[in-house]
């Protein structure tokens, strides 16, 4: 089975990843790709040099992911031809890395997809699994984990999909307002209900 495993910002889907790594199962880290093929070489790094010219890149050559988030971020033409470069390498490299662990021999895989929903990436897992916590939880973990100052969180949380309207899209919804321990329960319950574990 190919699990996409989803949340928001602060909701702790990273830490679910370690904790499913911890029983086994591979995570594909779709931000971690999102990075690498982009990396010096990589054919998409090529397109984008081509496309946005030089001045996307810094002195040692790779990408300067804040110079080209200045050019796309107000002018949607240019963020569509980056997303239509990116998002097929991205998703590319996960579909590959899955194979490649189930060829393996392992029975499940993660795939960590942070817009799952909003990317219309379903089509690529079996079951799909929403790491949720309340608006209150989710804006006090996210001012102390990355010292945002209030506007900041609040401006952070409203760029993406409300985690409320991604519970009536998931398979499954793990609340993960509590502490560690709970979740660990949480999920092992999960996992057994999947017969995963």
């Amino acid at each position: 089975m190919i699990i996409g495993l989803t949340g928001g910002i602060a909701s702790g889907k990273s830490t679910v990843s370690n904790l499913l790594r911890s029983y086994n199962i591979p995570v594909v880290d779709a931000d971690l790709i999102a990075r690498q093929v982009v990396e010096q070489g990589q054919p998409a790094y090529v397109k984008i040099v081509e496309n946005f010219g030089i001045e996307v890149i810094d002195e040692e050559k790779n990408l300067d992911r804040k110079k080209l988030g200045s050019v796309i971020f107000n002018d949607s033409a240019k963020r569509k031809v980056l997303n239509e470069i990116v998002h097929p390498a991205v998703r590319h490299e996960m579909k590959s890395q899955a194979a490649h662990y189930l060829n393996d021999g392992f029975s499940h895989v993660v795939m960590d997809i942070p817009l799952l929903f909003e990317s219309d990436l379903t089509h690529m897992v079996d079951r799909t699994l929403l790491i949720f916590v309340d608006d209150e939880v989710q804006f006090s973990r996210l001012v102390m984990r990355d010292q945002f100052t209030e506007d900041e969180a609040r401006s952070r949380i409203a760029s993406q999909m409300p985690l409320k309207d991604k519970v009536k899209l998931a398979d499954a919804v793990i609340t993960n307002n509590g502490s560690l321990e709970e979740l660990k329960v949480k999920l092992e319950a999960q996992l057994k209900e999947w017969n995963i574990i």
